[in-house]
């Protein structure tokens, strides 16, 4: 008796290729993809807030539109149907207004934009609609609304010129702020989780997350915190140390609530926009819930 051969391996699906994919190490991504396009990202905010101020808030409102695509596509994947138009059209009228008029108006977008939604959705009718609903205003809350925050800091410049260089603009010194606090949390603990990392912060949501990383944000956000606060600002070297803690739980926190949201829809990526980031929402998440606490102290203890 011959013995049988064994099966043939499977056929390669369409368009696949035999190449294994790249292994990035413990970075975990392509660092040169990721480092040219954090260049052009951060050349461009700066260029903007230093010349011309509504050129910036047109950033902000092409990031709330792409963002908002980001999550109706991943939610997509779970059955879930938000109607992207009165988002995005919403999203970009809370930036704008939150930008001139301030505060109270951005309040009055956001229930007026939650109230047009949800009146949207009566178009299709009544199965799906809370879920649908549901996710819609979580929706206009994680993205417009978070991010118009970031126009409620650039608005603090009240009469400054919005043409020409004005390095004296107190808006645009505390979006410099929020940025580059921001910034140093998640650098500091990139750094810090990949050099030292050995504990899992949380193992299940997020594993290369480390509380060895998380000490890294912590410096790092402390650090330049206190000096951009006292050299920048003019405030009191506290409030530096106070903008540094905020910043580090907040962003530690946007990441890996962002992380839950992927594991439950089931993807790795919310897109491929930014070569060598993945999607917009996957840069964003950090930023998005450190603005409004950020904004909170300026405000009342240095503007």
């Amino acid at each position: 008796m011959s013995t049988p051969e064994p099966p043939a391996p499977p056929a390669p699906e369409p368009g696949a290729t035999n190449q294994a994919p790249k292994d990035h190490g413990r970075a975990g991504r392509d660092l040169r993809a990721a480092v040219t396009s954090a260049v052009l990202l951060v050349a461009a905010i700066l260029l903007s807030l230093l010349f011309w101020k509504p050129a910036f808030m047109g950033i902000v409102a092409v990031a709330v539109v792409v963002a908002v695509w980001e999550l109706q596509k991943g939610l997509s994947a779970k059955g879930i149907d938000i109607p992207e138009q009165p988002l995005m059209l919403g999203g970009v009228v809370m930036v704008v207004v939150a930008y001139v008029w301030g505060a109270p108006a951005l309040v009055t977008a956001t229930a007026v934009t939650a109230l047009v939604i949800m009146l949207w959705l009566l178009r299709r009718g009544v199965d799906g609609y809370v879920k649908n609903a549901t996710a819609s205003v979580f929706t206009l809350v994680y993205v417009p609304f978070l991010a118009s925050f970031v126009a409620l800091l650039l608005g603090e410049g009240g009469k400054a010129p919005v043409l020409g260089l004005n390095l004296d603009d107190p808006g645009m010194r505390g979006v410099v702020t929020f940025i580059a606090i921001t910034v140093a949390s998640d650098t500091g603990g990139y750094v810090a989780g990949v050099l030292f990392g050995k504990h899992p912060m949380a193992r299940v949501i997020s594993p290369k997350k480390s509380w060895e990383g998380f000490v890294g944000s912590l410096v790092a956000t402390i650090a330049v915190g206190v000096w951009l606060v006292t050299a920048f600002l003019g405030g009191d070297w506290w409030v530096g140390v106070l903008l540094g803690v905020i910043a580090a739980v907040m962003a530690t926190l946007g990441d890996l609530c962002e992380s839950v949201i992927k594991r439950d829809l089931g993807i790795k990526d919310m897109s491929q926009v930014i070569p060598g980031h993945g999607g917009l929402m996957d840069r964003l998440d950090s930023l998005l819930a450190t603005v409004a606490p950020i904004w909170l102290v300026l405000y009342y203890l240095v503007f």
